[in-house]
């Protein structure tokens, strides 16, 4: 297994250390930011989060660069952040963060396209990311993060930057996920 393989399965083993973070029911005290108190496994979980986020950039930047792209990997690093943002905004939709009707929109797309994949890997397809994909993933990973933070930087300015990053993200989920589907409907059309 090469190395942006093995990057990609530390960014999986973390999600269950962020669940269980972000899921302690134990009172290990807060921290202030700004105006804004955070119980101290929720800003724990939200740096796993941060690095597991991260690692996403780091195993594709590495396995381009190195030429060290597999099916394996093609496979693992998809899963590997629909797993983790899943996860994220699941929880966020316990703690009463983030609206339930968003996150099912967010998920369901995530399914959808999974599905299309699976359908073109059964043709010997492979279906890329396209640009409006990896925006959608920005925006997603910056509203989990704030909305963990609690709309820490900007909660001093009245705004909930937040929620908004979270509708923004939705949006652009919802318009990615048909942009998607459109391009690449033949491969419903033309499977066996």
């Amino acid at each position: 297994m090469n190395i942006p393989n093995r990057i990609t399965l530390s960014r999986i083993m973390l999600i269950p250390i962020f669940i269980l973070f972000l899921s302690l029911p134990y009172d290990w005290g807060t921290v202030s930011l700004g105006e804004v108190s955070i119980p101290l496994t929720h800003l724990i979980a939200t740096i796993i989060f941060i690095v597991a986020s991260a690692t996403d950039w780091i195993d594709g930047h590495y396995a381009r660069k190195h030429n060290l792209v597999t099916n394996l990997g093609k496979f693992l690093d998809p899963m590997a952040d629909k797993l983790l943002v899943s996860a994220a905004f699941i929880l966020l939709v316990a703690m009463d963060a983030a609206a339930a009707w968003i996150v099912i929109i967010i998920i369901s797309r995530e399914f959808a396209v999974t599905g299309l994949r699976l359908v073109a890997a059964g043709e010997g397809l492979v279906l890329a990311a396209g640009s409006m994909g990896k925006l959608k993933t920005v925006l997603q990973i910056a509203a989990i993060i704030l909305l963990l933070l609690q709309n820490f930087p900007f909660n001093f300015i009245g705004i909930p930057v937040d929620t908004i990053v979270l509708y923004l993200a939705m949006i652009v989920t919802v318009v990615s996920g048909y942009d998607y589907f459109a391009k690449n409907w033949h491969v419903m059309e033309e499977s066996k």
